[in-house]
């Protein structure tokens, strides 16, 4: 019998429920100095943190306390007063954990938002109270739309320089719900709010009392995230069969498990699985976490499969349910953001990263690109700028198998690198798959 190293549990332990959620939104509405109260208010901060800030304090020209610098660490950033890379953060309360990306807001980092976004469960988009809803807070929000962000905040900012108005804050939710039902966001909430001051970040404000909902930490803490992960499907990409070894232990030679994390749906012990691409049909004898061995597992649980037969499977391969199975094709069709200062063309040649497998892929057709500010498609451009946002077609070398973006953000998203430098120059979202693999695909069982 296998002996861990970990410590052993007897049954599974509950994963913990964290909310990833970032910022976005145009330059100077205050991103930076919401997530800052947060964290200050929320009594998140560490002594060093907050000595930090005050020994930084003369970089923001007033000798006070800049919130903003929590997440503004580099001195660009601090001097020029924008956010130019992504910042994240991590603090807890008794209710939940929680990640927050903070992203720039200007039009020139577009690709540093995506980046950040890409796997938020709820997004919040800060508007300017005095500016109202702009070019660029219609950006973000599209942005958060196209990258299927289940939930979405729109924190009104700065409501105590118009007087904490509620005819304003009407003025400008009505303005921004006109163009919602264009992006397909279901769950959106509407707070006024002064990050500055704390006015309904953290506790509820006494100069909103026609304001009848929570304040932001608390909708933070109750937001249903519960159903934003696909388990209908199972999907685990393999990162690594795992051998341990230990000279004093000799059973730990007869243990081989495939190590990952699930990317969409529930796997259970005995239960059966194929192995892609060979189409084995093999089935779960043991599920291994840090904690021990637990009965059954979920997306997103990073776990090691003891399967029944020890079959050819390396990283790259995919374990999955035989219900549901997921389409295949070396023909792809993507929405991308173009990341690189260099134009993406037709006929260029790229490695394409989709979960663990990396393979070779050439641009066969730029589809068009997409205008921002009206979500409309502009037809058969020549080339996809930095920051650009478009449809492509591509041919892979070998078949993929994956889900379209909209039914699992893990295995239809995937990214582009460029082979000579290994830069990341795109991130990609995959359309639904033209042929889903056969069912009787897995039948060569062992």
């Amino acid at each position: 019998m296998f002996t861990p190293l970990m410590p052993s549990a007897s049954s599974a332990t509950v994963p913990i429920d964290i909310l990833r959620f970032n910022t976005c939104g145009s330059v100077d509405d205050g991103k930076s100095t919401l997530i800052g109260r947060l964290l200050f208010d929320s009594k998140s901060i560490m002594e060093d943190q907050l000595a930090a800030l005050e020994r930084s304090a003369d970089i923001t020209g007033n000798g006070q306390i800049n919130l903003a610098n929590l997440t503004d660490g580099l001195r660009a950033e601090r001097e020029q007063g924008i956010t130019i890379d992504v910042a994240y953060r991590y603090f807890a309360t008794p209710r939940r954990k929680f990640i927050i990306a903070d992203t720039p807001g200007h039009i020139q980092y577009t690709r540093n938002m995506v980046t950040g976004a890409s796997s938020a469960n709820l997004s919040i988009v800060l508007i300017d109270a005095r500016t109202g809803v702009i070019e660029q807070s219609r950006r973000h929000t599209a942005l958060a739309g196209l990258l299927r962000i289940p939930h979405l905040v729109v924190a009104i900012n700065k409501m105590d320089l118009v007087g904490w108005s509620e005819a304003r804050f009407n003025e400008i939710r009505a303005e921004f719900e006109e163009f919602l039902p264009r992006l397909d966001i279901q769950d959106v909430k509407f707070i006024p709010l002064s990050a500055l001051n704390g006015d309904n970040v953290v506790e509820r404000s006494p100069h909103t009392p026609w304001y009848a909902g929570p304040p932001l930490l608390d909708h933070l803490e109750s937001v249903h995230i519960a159903s934003d992960w696909n388990l209908n499907g199972f999907r685990f990409p393999v990162q690594w069969v795992n051998r341990p070894h230990n000279p004093t232990n000799q059973t730990f030679h007869d243990f081989r498990g495939v190590s990952g994390q699930i990317a969409g749906g529930i796997v259970r012990t005995g239960q059966k699985l194929i192995a892609l691409p060979a189409g084995v049909v093999t089935n779960v004898r043991q599920i291994w976490t840090y904690d021990g061995p637990v009965a059954e597992a979920f997306c997103p649980q990073s776990v090691t499969l003891v399967l029944d037969h020890d079959i050819d499977i390396s990283r790259g391969s995919m374990l999955v349910g035989t219900d549901h199975l997921p389409g295949t094709s070396r023909n792809l069709q993507a929405e991308i953001c173009w990341m690189h200062p260099v134009a993406l063309r037709r006929g260029k040649k790229y490695l394409l990263k989709h979960t663990t497998q990396t393979v070779p892929v050439v641009v066969t057709e730029i589809l068009h690109k997409l205008n921002i500010a009206t979500l409309d498609p502009e037809p058969e451009p020549a080339e996809l700028a930095m920051n650009d946002l478009g449809g492509i077609r591509l041919h892979a070398a070998q078949p993929l198998y994956f889900d379209g973006y909209t039914t699992n953000r893990l295995t239809g998203s995937f990214i582009l690198i460029e082979p000579g430098t290994n830069a990341t120059v795109a991130a990609g979202l995959l359309a639904p798959p033209s042929e889903v693999i056969k069912p009787e695909f897995g039948d060569y069982a062992i």
